[in-house]
């Protein structure tokens, strides 16, 4: 059987996951509704 406990212990943390999920949340990334926001306010602008 699998003992939680000694497995948490086991754990260690991923320095690159944290990095990666830092460098992404710093930038201002557009999705797809950040687009078609923009494009649909540029079409009622013309």
């Amino acid at each position: 059987m699998i003992n939680f406990d000694e497995e948490i212990r086991k754990l260690k943390p991923v320095y690159e996951v944290d990095e990666a999920e830092d460098a992404i949340y710093a930038n201002d990334l557009k999705d797809v509704t950040d687009i078609l926001v923009e494009m649909v306010k540029e079409i009622k602008e013309k």
